[in-house]
């Protein structure tokens, strides 16, 4: 997925980040409401956790922003009663986690608000050969087991999610890498290159000229 984390402490928009990268997602991260809105309105995301006091936006306005769009918001505070919770999805975020809270829970639940902005996808991803478990991040290709980088597993899930359809090189940026990516090195093309030989032969993993890449 292609995350926006948005916190004013840095430390800790840096363990949220590098944590969900862990988990092979794309993470782009801001320190106040009005960095994030700039973000919101160049890349498509996901997900945005969404510390809500913010400085120069508040927080509040920022989901206020976002409501009725596809993007899943977790709204992170310190403050912990109900009527702040309440509060806070009364403003159109979908979930909620007080400060402090454990990294397990808070991936977890970006994982759930994940699957509810995409399109329902099947538990295990299978197409031509290759097997594809996204909870245990395994990779199998007819029955053998292929060590994938996280970069790697990001794209091969974009290319199984398309069902046979061409992934073009910008929609595999967009959601697999971050905004720190340059769009005209060969970073795409090279990931390609490393996935069809860890995946082997025959390749599975074809290029239409001129429109993207896709698994048949």
């Amino acid at each position: 997925m292609r995350i926006l984390v948005v916190e004013d402490e840095p430390l800790l928009a840096d363990a949220v980040a590098e944590g969900l990268r862990g988990a092979a997602h794309a993470v782009d991260v801001v320190h106040d409401g009005g960095a994030a809105l700039e973000r919101l309105g160049v890349h498509d995301y996901d997900v945005v956790v969404l510390d809500r006091d913010l400085p120069v936006v508040h927080g509040d306005e920022v989901c206020r922003e976002l409501a009725g769009s596809q993007v899943r918001v977790l709204m992170l505070t310190a403050a912990s009663d109900v009527d702040d919770r309440v509060a806070g999805l009364a403003l159109g975020a979908d979930d909620y986690l007080p400060k402090p809270f454990a990294f397990r829970e808070l991936a977890a639940r970006v994982a759930a608000l994940g699957r509810r902005a995409r399109p329902a996808a099947p538990p295990v991803l299978e197409r031509a050969g290759i097997r594809l478990d996204p909870h245990r991040r395994e990779v199998y290709r007819d029955g053998r087991y292929v060590p994938l980088s996280r970069k790697e597993f990001a794209v091969l899930t974009e290319l199984l999610l398309a069902q046979g359809a061409a992934v073009s090189a910008e929609q595999l940026l967009e959601k697999a890498w971050d905004e720190h990516a340059d769009p005209f090195t060969h970073t795409v093309r090279m990931i390609i290159l490393k996935l069809r030989r860890k995946l082997g032969e025959p390749a599975v993993v074809l290029t239409d000229p001129g429109v993207g890449y896709r698994i048949p």
